[in-house]
């Protein structure tokens, strides 16, 4: 096993030489398939902006597959319960440790569940707040104060938390904002434009940031 392992980090570079994002689909019955048009759009709006080239439609992978390396970036969103098993969290460490990307955008009340789950993927790495100073907040679009908000929610401000491994980020939890509802079809939710723009302006900044390191 820890030689499939070792061949699947040492091929990841190749693997990821795509510009394609995934959603993530995670066992313990939350609801990972939340905002299906959020991506599409998200997607859209960097294929005309920042230059990316991204498949329009994303592909869906489970957390504990090897399929996971393919992606530079994966989004994981939801309201629900998460449960990683020991092989989902050893499969996803590998995964971030060996240069992937995981945005969980808070779709309202999965964070108590993926904090106690990711202790399990990095057990001596904390989530940190992310400052405003960070170049995520400013590669593509500039965000003087960092992650906006979008949705109310609890009224809270909203936060971008992180895990930095050997000081890169590799992960980005986005907390009381709920970007994914702002990159949704105008109905949806009835955002006003201005509101949609900064969600998939912010999303472009992940984006790019994700492809980039």
């Amino acid at each position: 096993m820890k030689k499939y392992l070792a061949l699947v980090i040492c091929l990841f570079p190749l693997c990821i030489s795509a510009q394609n994002l995934a959603v993530a689909k995670y066992k313990g019955g939350g609801d990972w398939y939340g905002n299906p048009t959020s991506l599409p759009n998200l997607i859209a709006f960097c294929n005309a902006n920042i230059n990316t080239q991204m498949n329009s439609t994303p592909e869906t992978v489970e957390i504990g597959s090897t399929d996971i390396f393919q992606y530079p970036l994966v989004h994981m969103t939801g309201h629900g319960n998460v449960f990683f098993s020991p092989e989902d969290a050893e499969n996803l460490q590998n995964y971030l440790i060996s240069g992937g990307f995981l945005h969980i955008d808070d779709n309202y009340g999965i964070r108590p569940y993926i904090t106690k789950e990711l202790k399990k993927v990095f057990p001596d790495l904390e989530l940190v707040e992310i400052p405003k100073t960070h170049e995520i907040f400013n590669i593509a679009y500039k965000f003087p104060e960092g992650l906006p908000k979008i949705h109310e929610h609890d009224g809270k401000r909203p936060q971008a938390f992180g895990i930095f491994y050997e000081n890169r980020l590799v992960l980005l939890f986005t907390y009381e904002s709920d970007l994914g509802d702002g990159w949704e079809d105008p109905e949806v939710h009835n955002d006003p434009q201005d509101v949609r723009e900064k969600a998939l302006k912010m999303g472009a900044n992940i984006v790019k940031y994700a492809f980039e390191h």
